[in-house]
């Protein structure tokens, strides 16, 4: 027979593994209940139509809700910091875009670190700009209009959504790299900005490939390259930037979906995996289309070092530019 001793000693041992397995019993599989997404700017923009879309499929993919929680201001950095203040237990989701998480630490001093505070977790889409003359401007090509703007320093101007928006940065880094000199003049919204070339005010615009092209085909615009590495889906007859002399020049939009830092990572992949699966639906595929929008995934790690690597020349942008927040 045992002693009493020795049995008070074995229970005594088998405590540690009681109480985890009591814990894990206690609490239930992940998700277990809704989960937020966050939004960083107001309803009706790119990022919010993206998470209508594919937010039924996430909510189908998972068996919960997914809700989403539009957290406009700042330039993107309210939605931003709560997702990046919030508990890492996979129930609040951030749709970051590109300017979030590239651009504003370089124009503002965030109360929260990007790379240490934001854990990737996957590329979701991207979207090409492109770049768009008044047709009064007597260019048939990017070449040409180098050529003529080198000529006129200061003599045509280049109209943007607002200071450190991505049409803005798009045309300064154009000038750094061309060797040109625009005058910027900054609007309200890319709606506005577009305006303004069409009627004349401003001659240059980098502009959304799907808003530009029914007036580049209609004549009111002049269409010389878009920004992608390849050729865009939506107007696939236009040469590139990097095709017309700039070789690496890439400017994009991008979503993708990021969460706290420190995040388990059954949780991350798990997210990941109803993502990928969620954009490569054919009606999913169709709805980004009409905006725009090519699908385009990662991986954790691909995406942190995409984020890392834009970081870097957008900060390098803003610097030579000397451009500060509005």
């Amino acid at each position: 027979m045992i002693s009493r001793f020795r049995w008070r000693h074995l229970f005594a041992a088998c405590i540690p593994f009681l109480t985890v397995a009591a814990s894990s019993a206690a609490e239930p599989a992940w998700p277990a209940r809704p989960i937020r997404l966050l939004i960083p700017f107001a309803p009706g923009g790119g990022a919010d139509t993206l998470a209508r879309i594919i937010s039924p499929k996430l909510t189908e993919g998972l068996g919960q809700q997914w809700v989403v929680d539009n957290r406009g201001g700042a330039g993107g950095n309210i939605a931003a910091e709560i997702v990046a203040k919030a508990a890492p237990d996979g129930y609040t989701v951030f749709l970051g875009f590109n300017t979030v998480l590239t651009v504003n630490p370089g124009l503002y001093k965030l109360p929260y670190s990007v790379e240490k505070d934001l854990q990737p977790v996957t590329l979701l889409a991207t979207a090409q700009y492109i770049l768009v003359l008044h047709p009064s401007v007597p260019a048939g090509n990017l070449k040409d209009f180098i050529a003529l703007a080198k000529q006129k320093p200061g003599g045509f101007n280049y109209s943007s959504g607002g200071v450190g928006t991505p049409l803005h940065l798009s045309a300064e880094l154009f000038q750094k790299r061309a060797g040109v000199k625009m005058v910027h003049l900054p609007y309200k919204g890319g709606g506005p900005a577009a305006a303004a070339v069409l009627s004349g005010e401003a001659q240059v615009l980098f502009g959304s490939v799907a808003s530009s092209m029914p007036h580049v085909r209609s004549g009111r615009l002049k269409a010389l390259a878009t920004t992608g590495l390849k050729r865009s889906k939506v107007a696939p007859e236009l040469p590139t930037m990097d095709e017309s002399g700039f070789p690496g020049f890439e400017v994009t939009s991008w979503y993708a979906l990021l969460v706290p830092a420190k995040t388990p990572a059954a949780v991350v992949n798990r997210i990941r995996d109803v993502a990928v699966k969620a954009v490569g639906l054919p009606d999913v595929q169709q709805a980004m289309s009409r905006q725009g929008l090519e699908v385009g995934t990662s991986t954790p790690q691909g995406l942190a070092a995409r984020i890392k690597t834009e970081t870097a020349v957008w900060a390098a942008v803003i610097k030579d530019a000397g451009i500060r927040a509005e």
